[in-house]
């Protein structure tokens, strides 16, 4: 996306951001202005007469009121402006009205009213021959055309900035009209043509001043260029493609380096996010991030609608790329609404495409595919318009060529023109320093021969002295040579004693550091393996105690429905008027009822003692074919009532190390869950394996079977059960206590057990017992 700039030339820039400077005023200066204001208003009552001095006062009032963004009060008096100053004649000030009208809604993104002020300003200003504001209203024009894009009617309100300005000689205005040249090409994708024209106005206006708005603009421009030029333009500019960003980032940083010292927050704002794009580019995120949010708070601030939307849209594609969608989701919200408000089709077609997107990478496809049905009725929409802006771009690329080389034409004469100036400036100012060498060589050689006739006398005077002196100097030098070796030989022994003092003193220190670093280290040590019993105690306290807390729930809700229903099977038999039908069904269901009961108050006993460490298994050498027999008897019964087939296809001569009551209970509890959850006429199949110093003894159903996620949460090696119970496939209710047992009872055997799928259906358990 390009970046949003804004095209001034010096004078109008001053008009036409007299809306924005009332945000930089504080509370005092807003004080200055109510007083000003009232005393104007106070002027205006008492001046009763309509003549021109009675405009002059209206037209400070409605620009007071202007500052204080005050727009009803600002339309009321400048339209009493507008209507006095028609009827005296005094189109100046009319024409004034009209243009500040245009900057006001050119710059709250309103276009239409905008523009339509602008061309009344312009006929007022025909009307008094203000050449300069004619120029200045069409290089307006020619930005506002710009944003929309309309860019036929952006070269033809150019053309006639440039044909005025250069009747009037205005350089720093034709630059700007080259900067709105420049945005076309940029438009039109020919970035190294922007360039031509960008160069020439940085020319001009850093030839003026080299911190002007100007160059701050065209910096910018010239950082757009090269950030979004393809490799093919590139050639065309002689830059690498890998250099793109690096001079885009140059360009940025120079235009922001202005924009700051002029306290220009409009281009402030948009270097900013174009900065925000080039890093991201580079993967430089946190500055990025940091560029964007500073954007969208100064357009936020200055309430420029297209430069905020840009900014709130850039700021989301950045979160979008980093997966951030809850925070994209937001930004593209708030630019939605404000495109929607402003009317900005191309802003808000992007905000519904971004809010698809993030919808649908979050899988709430109803609201993805709601903002994708909004975002294809926009592309039309806009579509159609861009069908007539390509046949008017094709044309006006044919007739702008032909312009376009008569620019070019002129701007090389005044360049030569300029060169040759410059040439003769050289050649005088070199014949005038040669001058200025011969007269320094005159004066060198004359201080050259005083210096020579100085140096003989003062060798001389030396010589004389050299002589005389030397006797003593050596016997000074004597004296010294003696006095150094005796201290020579001082600092030797005090040297000596020093090093030996050291090497006690470091070799006590390092005595002390490596048994202070041995206490650090060993208690370090100490303090770490506690931490980790600590941790793991504290893990195992916890999980028990959720064990314990789903369990009181499952007794207070399981115990006192058989109860219940207990007490009243009781009362009706007490009132004896119930049928033998009834009474037959209310027995069996208490029956049920009670068998659930009881097999849920067995498990939990047992679960209690074994936590209370009131089971200690007492390991024995078992029969496991003749153990498994006994508890298929003991819940034949209920396989029967489903036709379930339970096979022990375990060899009769197995044998293991286990406690007879506690591999009863985890093989009855494992083929009891098996009966509930494996269909009518199913069947459970027992069988072993004989590893070399264990035991396997697996039972295998082919019913419903345990989930992915239930299976993974019993194999882990932490799992302590929570409790939880499922009806099985006739609708039977479970203790939810069953697996949770089968773990503890196997470890307190120093077994293991494991469950796993059962292809194509059912569940496979998997004891492994010492032989």
């Amino acid at each position: 996306m390009r970046c949003i700039i804004a095209l001034t030339s010096k004078p109008f820039f001053l008009i036409s951001l007299l809306f924005l400077l009332a945000h930089s005023n504080g509370y005092a200066q807003n004080n200055i202005k109510f007083k000003k204001l009232d005393s104007l208003l106070l002027v205006n009552q008492a001046h009763l007469q309509n003549d021109s001095a009675k405009v002059v006062i209206l037209e400070k009032v409605y620009r007071e009121y202007l500052k204080l963004k005050n727009l009803d009060k600002f339309e009321e008096y400048s339209n009493q402006v507008i209507t006095l100053a028609e009827k005296l004649k005094l189109r100046n000030f009319s024409a004034y009205v009209y243009y500040r009208h245009a900057t006001y809604f050119h710059g709250k993104t309103e276009f239409l009213k905008a523009e339509e002020n602008y061309y009344l300003a312009i006929a007022d200003f025909n009307i008094v021959k203000n050449l300069k504001m004619i120029a200045g209203t069409y290089l307006n024009l020619g930005a506002l055309y710009s944003s929309i894009p309309d860019y036929a009617k952006c070269l033809e309100v150019n053309q006639k900035a440039i044909a005025i300005y250069e009747q009037l000689g205005d350089a720093s205005s034709m630059a700007s009209c080259y900067t709105n040249l420049s945005s076309i090409y940029q438009d039109l994708d020919n970035q190294s043509q922007s360039l031509i024209y960008l160069q020439l106005a940085l020319k001009v206006f850093a030839g003026e001043n080299p911190k002007s708005r100007g160059v701050a603009v065209v910096e910018e421009l010239i950082g757009s260029a090269y950030f979004e030029a393809n490799p093919l333009e590139l050639r065309k500019m002689n830059i690498a493609t890998g250099d793109r960003l690096n001079e885009a980032m140059q360009h940025f940083q120079k235009s922001l380096k202005v924009a700051e010292f002029l306290n220009d927050e409009s281009i402030t704002s948009s270097v900013r996010k174009c900065l925000g794009d080039v890093y991201s580019e580079m993967g430089q995120s946190d500055l990025a991030l940091a560029a964007y949010q500073k954007a969208i708070q100064i357009s936020k601030d200055l309430d420029d609608k297209l430069s905020y939307v840009g900014c709130l849209y850039a700021l989301g594609k950045f979160y979008q790329k980093h997966g951030n969608h809850e925070n994209a989701i937001s930004l593209f919200n708030d630019n939605y609404k404000i495109a929607e408000q402003a009317n900005l089709l191309d802003a808000k077609k992007d905000a519904a495409y971004g809010l698809s997107e993030s919808y649908e990478a979050l899988k709430d496809y109803d609201k993805s595919l709601s903002f994708y049905k909004q975002y294809v009725l926009l592309k039309e929409q806009i579509f159609n318009k861009e069908k007539e802006k390509e046949i008017t771009r094709q044309q006006m690329q044919l007739d702008f060529g032909l312009k376009e080389k008569d620019y070019l034409y002129k701007q090389k004469i005044t360049d030569v023109e300029l060169q040759k100036q410059v040439l003769l400036a050289k050649q005088q100012q070199q014949q005038l320093y040669l001058k200025k060498q011969e007269l320094a060589l005159s004066d060198k050689e004359k201080s050259l021969q005083r210096l020579t006739f100085l140096k003989k006398q003062l060798g001389a005077e030396i010589q004389q002295q050299t002589q005389s002196s030397k006797f003593e100097r050596a016997k000074l030098q004597a004296k010294y040579e003696a006095s150094l070796r005796d201290k020579q030989i001082s600092k030797q022994e005090q040297q000596i004693r020093i090093d030996w003092r050291i090497k006690v003193y470091l070799s006590i220190g390092i005595a002390l550091v490596f048994l202070i670093a041995s206490v650090i280290y060993f208690n370090q040590r100490k303090t770490t393996r506690l931490n980790r019993v600590i941790n793991r105690q504290k893990g195992e306290l916890e999980q028990l105690n959720k064990v314990k807390d789903k369990i009181f729930s499952v007794v207070s809700h399981d115990m006192r429905t058989p109860v219940n229903a207990l007490i009243s099977f009781i009362q009706l038999l007490e009132g004896g008027n119930i049928d033998q039908g009834k009474l037959t069904r209310y027995a069996a269901t208490l029956k049920n009822n009670l068998t659930y009961t009881s097999s849920m108050m067995e498990n939990l006993l047992n679960w209690a003692a074994s936590q209370m460490q009131g089971f200690n298994p007492h390991l024995e050498t078992l029969k496991v074919h003749l153990l498994v027999n006994e508890v298929i008897n003991s819940v034949y019964h209920h396989a029967e009532a489903k036709g379930i087939t339970i096979e022990n296809n375990i060899a009769e001569n197995t044998v293991c190390k286990a406690d007879a009551n506690m591999l009863s209970l985890v093989i009855r509890n494992l083929i009891s869950n098996a009966t509930k959850f494996t269909p009518r006429n199913g069947v459970i199949t027992l069988f072993d394996k004989s590893m070399k110093n264990e035991l396997l003894i697996t039972i295998a159903d082919n019913g419903i079977g345990l989930s992915d996620v239930q299976l993974e949460h019993f194999n882990k090696l932490d799992y302590h059960g929570t409790g939880i119970s499922t009806p099985g496939t006739d609708r039977e209710k479970g203790t939810g206590l069953g697996l949770m047992l089968c773990r503890t009872f196997v470890s307190l055997m120093d077994g293991k057990i494991r469950a796993d799928k059962n292809n194509p259906t059912g569940t496979v358990f998997t004891i492994t017992l010492p032989k």
